[in-house]
């Protein structure tokens, strides 16, 4: 619905349109800071919005489908990457810190043994998925408790605002598939470089996914999550969807976080009102979702490292963005002529 037609339906949104616009400042002169503050506002049903705590969490799983060697890099790095999160040494680390964002990390499924450390959360399903190009990655079952705790986490975690990163060896091959069967967007145009893939090695990531997604036909978005998902993919989803039950923000990272993230508005639409794309993400795929879901991204830095790493930099958008609304004065109370 237009902004405009809005704000005649809805009382609420005149009279958040009607504190933006009389701030001291030229009509729309703070361009998207005035929308975000707008969706944030509606959100929280005030006209008086609050963004001073975000927690970041890290969910991590790994892919059947790295056996067929889409990826880089080895699939022990998950977990090598797991206990660097929880060791502070990682990008998502040093960005959370200088933004005060908390972070945790969860274990949603990462291979090999399970990982012993009394700061990750452990909502371990399985050793990571099977492998899709011959079989369903996840049992339904597995699929709704992948839901079921990514709800969970989100729901006992703090801050007007959550973030959602991912860790995960093939997850780009894995986020590709899960896209395509969920949009039926051609393969070509999602499936990217992920961890660095020569011209060689994208060649036959995208020649495997094609016949993974050959092994089956149009399916529901719970057939697709159970089918092509991965344990932190479908974990993030429903994290997302219980933060927009509770009128939280979320934030929105890369191409990952975004298939996430549709995958979400596929299994309950009304997500897509609490989702803030942070950024444009290098990896090709992305540009395709963020089609798929109308979304325009706040930043494009050229990232793709994942981890919630974006998100994380759209941060402080979000906090001035709702202080625009609740510190800055208004052309009455400030003294100052309007236009007109």
């Amino acid at each position: 619905m237009p902004r405009s037609d809005l704000a005649v339906t809805n009382p609420l949104a005149a009279r958040i349109r009607h504190v933006i616009d009389t701030k001291t400042k030229p009509l729309g002169a703070l361009g998207r800071i005035e929308t975000l503050a707008e969706q944030i506002a509606l959100l929280q049903g005030t006209d008086a919005p609050r963004m001073t705590q975000c927690t970041l969490t890290i969910f991590a799983a790994d892919h059947g489908i790295a056996a067929t060697g889409v990826s880089a890099f080895p699939q022990e790095v998950t977990p090598q990457m797991v206990m660097n999160f929880l060791a502070g040494g990682a990008a998502a680390n040093v960005f959370a810190a200088v933004n005060g964002v908390a972070l945790q990390v969860v274990d949603a499924g990462v291979a090999g043994e399970r990982i012993e450390h009394p700061q990750l959360i452990d909502r371990r399903i399985a050793a990571g998925t099977a492998n899709f190009l011959d079989g369903p990655a996840m049992s339904s079952e597995q699929a709704q408790q992948a839901l079921d705790h990514g709800a969970g986490v989100a729901h006992a975690a703090t801050g007007e605002a959550l973030a959602f990163g991912e860790m995960g060896i093939a997850n780009t091959a894995t986020a590709a598939a899960l896209a395509h069967k969920l949009t039926g967007r051609p393969l070509a145009g999602l499936v990217g470089r992920g961890t660095g893939l020569d011209d060689a090695g994208l060649d036959r990531k995208l020649d495997i996914l094609t016949r993974a997604a050959a092994r089956t036909g149009a399916l529901s978005p719970e057939q697709a999550m159970a089918e092509y998902g991965g344990f932190e993919i479908v974990m993030m989803a429903g994290a997302m969807i219980e933060t927009a039950r509770e009128n939280r923000v979320v934030i929105v990272d890369g191409f990952i976080a975004s298939v996430a993230a549709l995958l979400a508005t596929k299994l309950q639409p009304e997500t897509r009102r609490a989702l803030v794309f942070a950024h444009r993400s290098h990896e090709s795929g992305h540009r395709v979702v963020l089609e798929e879901l109308e979304a325009d991204p706040l930043l494009s830095l050229d990232m793709r490292l994942g981890e919630g790493t974006g998100a994380l930099l759209a941060w402080p958008l979000l906090k001035a963005a709702a202080a625009m609304m609740t510190d800055m004065a208004s052309f009455e109370t400030a003294g100052v002529s309007s236009a007109g």
